[in-house]
């Protein structure tokens, strides 16, 4: 109690130690996350201009996204697809707000009319568009379906959206032209031809070593072109893979496993106390049950021709008799067990045609009411008039086949092999004579079929197979875990590559991955692994090992490299070709003499080639290419002149002007400024939007969250 007593003499005092103690504790957390300032960036995905994109709804976009791309679709391909909408739409509705474009609610309910006027649900009777019925929609979403009525307020905004950047583009268009003089230079070009001989010297002629390219020529070079090689931040990394591949051991455990199969076995029964003798694959009488309860792949009731099994054991199975077992064998990563069905002669190919009877509840039923038994009945009834008269085909299928896709083609199917339908279909085809007709019951329905035409018979097999692939054990996944585990500690102390190659593992590099890359050559997307390579407590020459599909992977990081311009060493793979190259035109400009074309010719060991009517529309030379510069001179040239060494794409020129010939002057230059306008128009919204995203001030957080 005297304890007690004191404590509360004292709870003001405790109090305040309380209140200081959670104020620290609040401040180490702010000062641990960068301050104040970093609480507002845990919520922003983006800043462009000044206005921040939220990341709650970033992320509610990036799932429609993937919900609407499907399965397959990675969250980074969703991620890019919200990024450039919303980029797109921030830098123009700065620009309509700027212009003070607007978008009023009559346009949009004109918009909506043409979008919706085709639409059976709101139409009226005359098949007008009724806004009455649009307005009953609209508002039963509203009553019935939050989701559903706030999708259709996004839609809503995103045609009038639409129609703001349609008017903004329409604006920018009616701006961009192209003058007479324009006009005058888009003829000229492409009708102005020249006529001309020439020599070219490849610079393949050059040996490579013959031309040293210098650090500091590659460091100027990128000096001089500093525009060309600016880059973001990026990293190298270097990788080993090791995947998960089942041993020898594996692979006979499978064998031993599918093999034991073939024959009966005995098995103590708990329930009788006494022993059962189980068939085996050989003796078994219900194959497809065997097969669905033992096999990876599920029994497949259809015959098949030689030509469908497996190459390397095509003969042996093809060659079985009924009953006869064949295996075990091995085929496309799994051990497997074969029993011949039945051997019998079919068709290769048929063609036939069918009327499909649904049924309330079959796949294809939706609007039938008639029951399963008044189907069959249906069925049957068609079977029988087509049978008396097989004219009438065409015309009941046109009536009560629910198969849309050919009712209107009097049920044809066209021409189709074994294996195409399903089983009951496809056994009423192949095992009937050309010119059946019969009745088949499918999940679909009952089906009037008439076998139109049918290929020759020969030989087919119908087999049970037992298939069990040969995968690696959990022994062997053990000691491939171990494996990778000693080769990522080891690597930490030691020489990455040196121990790669050590234990023959192939040392894999990649270079200059971005910050919000996704796929990492040879292992595909590993979005994992670029965001450890950018996470700041990351350093060059760190290792770490991932999970991957099919293995493990360890990687580590070999550079950093900051935004700004090129290294040298990452620029050289760009730069030493070009500077090659301009070196290769100094040596074979200095080995050219004179300006008669033959004697160049002969003495660099090539052939004086002709190019007739080349315009500069197309400045292509026969058996070299495209060569823009080289037919550019010829055009700046006196007929029968002879020009000086021209370095060009494929090698250095020597050109003579044959012939000049300018077109007839038109009346008018005008069609073509028109042309010309109209081209630079088709452009317009993909370089406008180009241009203001290029002059935002874009701050873009998304590999933070992504």
């Amino acid at each position: 109690m005297a304890v007690l007593n004191k404590i509360r003499q004292r709870s003001v005092f405790l109090i305040v130690i309380i209140a200081l103690a959670l104020f620290s504790f609040v401040l180490a957390d702010v000062i641990r996350n960068g301050g104040l300032v970093s609480q507002k960036s845990q919520n922003v995905i983006a800043t462009i201009n000044g206005e921040d994109i939220e990341r709650e709804e970033f992320a509610r976009q990036v799932e429609a996204y993937q919900r609407n791309l499907g399965p397959n679709a990675s969250t980074s391909q969703a991620v890019n697809m919200v990024w450039d909408m919303k980029v797109r739409q921030a830098v123009l509705e700065q620009q309509f707000e700027e212009l003070g474009i607007r978008v009023e609610e009559a346009q949009v309910k004109e918009l909506l009319r043409r979008e919706m006027g085709s639409n059976p649900n709101f139409t009226n009777e005359a098949g007008m568009f009724d806004e009455n019925k649009l307005r009953e929609y609209v508002a039963t979403l509203k009553s019935t379906s939050p989701q559903a009525y706030q999708q259709w307020l996004d839609y809503e905004a995103s045609v009038g959206k639409s129609a703001l950047e349609e008017m903004y583009m329409s604006l920018v268009r009616a701006g961009v032209g192209a003058t007479l003089a324009e006009g005058k230079v888009a003829f000229k070009f492409a009708n102005d031809n020249v006529d001309l001989e020439f020599v070219n010297i490849p610079y393949t002629s050059v040996p490579d070593a013959e031309v040293e390219v210098s650090k500091s020529e590659i460091k100027e070079y990128i000096k001089d072109n500093a525009e060309r090689f600016k880059t973001e931040a990026s990293r190298d990394i270097h990788y080993v893979h090791y995947t998960e591949v089942a041993s020898v051991e594996d692979e006979a455990e499978v064998k031993a496993e599918i093999g034991a199969l073939l024959n009966d076995k005995v098995e103590y029964n708990s329930v009788t106390k006494s022993n059962d003798t189980l068939a085996g694959f050989s003796s078994t009488e219900d194959l497809e049950t065997f097969v669905n309860e033992n096999s990876d792949v599920k029994y497949r009731d259809r015959f098949v021709f030689k030509n469908n099994l497996p190459k390397e054991h095509a003969d042996a199975l093809f060659n079985l008799n009924e009953g006869e077992t064949y295996g075990p064998y091995k085929d496309a990563g799994a051990w497997k067990i074969s029993r011949a069905v039945a051997v019998k002669q079919i068709p290769d190919s048929a063609k036939a045609r069918h009327i499909l009877v649904a049924f309330q509840g079959s796949p294809v039923g939706q609007g039938v009411s008639r029951t399963k038994a008044q189907a069959k009945e249906l069925a049957d009834s068609i079977a029988s008039v087509v049978k008396n008269n097989n004219d009438k085909f065409a015309e009941l299928a046109s009536e009560f086949s629910a198969d849309g896709s050919n009712k209107d083609q009097a049920g044809d199917l066209g021409w189709f092999t074994p294996g195409t339908m399903v089983p009951a279909f496809n056994d009423f085809v192949f095992t009937n004579e050309e010119g059946s007709i019969g009745v088949v019951q499918t999940q679909f329905g009952y089906h009037v079929i008439h076998v139109q035409e049918q290929t020759e018979k020969k030989k087919a097999v119908k087999l049970a197979t037992v298939s069990r692939a040969i995968q690696p054990s959990e022994k062997s996944m053990n000691n491939l875990f171990a494996e990778v585990t000693k080769f990522e500690l080891a690597a930490r102390d030691g020489d990455f590559a040196a121990l790669a190659k050590e234990k023959n593992k192939e040392v894999k590099p990649v270079k200059e991955i971005q910050e919000l890359d996704e796929n990492i050559p040879g292992i595909g997307a590993q979005r994992n692994i670029v965001q450890w390579a950018f996470d700041e407590e990351t350093e060059v020459g760190d290792i770490k090992r991932f999970d991957v599909r099919d293995g493990y992977v360890v990687a580590q990081v070999t550079a950093a490299n900051k935004k700004g311009t090129k290294s040298v060493e990452a620029a050289s793979s760009t730069v030493i070709p070009i500077l090659q190259k301009q070196k290769k035109a100094e040596i074979i400009k200095n080995r050219i003499s004179g300006n008669d074309l033959q004697s160049i010719a002969q003495n660099q060991g090539v052939q004086v080639n002709t190019a007739s009517a080349v315009n500069r529309n197309s400045p292509t030379l026969p058996g070299v290419g495209s060569e823009p510069t080289v037919v550019g001179a010829a055009f700046a040239m006196e007929e029968g002149a002879v020009s000086q060494p021209l370095a060009g794409e494929k090698g250095v020129f020597v050109v003579k002007v044959l012939k000049k010939t300018e077109a007839p002057e038109p009346a008018s230059y005008q069609p073509y400024a028109s042309r010309e306008a109209a081209a630079r128009r088709t452009t317009v919204n993909t370089e406008v939007f180009s241009a203001l995203k290029e002059s935002a001030e874009i701050e873009d957080n998304r590999a933070r969250f992504y």
